[in-house]
């Protein structure tokens, strides 16, 4: 009897401790994809946020490239695709680590963004043939975020 009590309360602690260290990454931030029509790469971007934990809404639009300006990304600056998470932009396929870095540690910047289709990329088709170079957008010109 006392056996299984302990079991349970053992079991009790992990359920908490998990939750503890765990549960902000459990609960699912939202997100809204605004996205050509036609594009499927960007349908494939979403299932990427989606098996990281974000609730993913596709927003089909022909007017990324208005939008993405009055996001703050220049024009040739600016990914196939552009979503709002939080507070924050990120605009084309950039990876998961860099959006979990963003939401985390919470920048004084309007968000990110990868230019372009990049081969490799979360959501494109064939091997990575570089390392990424993603962008902060604030209010000046676009400055490097990070590499990945």
């Amino acid at each position: 009897m006392i056996k299984k009590a302990l079991a349970f309360i053992t079991i009790g602690v992990i359920a908490v401790a998990a939750y503890i260290f765990y549960g902000q990454d459990a609960v699912a931030t939202e997100v809204a994809l605004y996205k050509n029509p036609q594009c499927g790469c960007c349908e494939s971007y979403a299932d990427y946020l989606r098996k990281n934990g974000f609730t993913v809404t596709v927003k089909p639009t022909h007017d990324l490239v208005p939008m993405s300006k009055k996001a703050g990304i220049p024009e040739d600056f600016q990914g196939c695709h552009l979503a709002f998470i939080d507070d924050y932009v990120v605009s084309g396929h950039v990876p998961i680590d860099t959006v979990k870095n963003l939401l985390s540690e919470k920048p004084d910047v309007k968000g990110v963004t990868l230019p372009g289709m990049p081969t490799g990329s979360p959501g494109m088709g064939g091997p990575k043939t570089g390392p990424f170079t993603i962008y902060q957008i604030g209010d000046e010109q676009p400055t490097i975020y990070t590499t990945e």
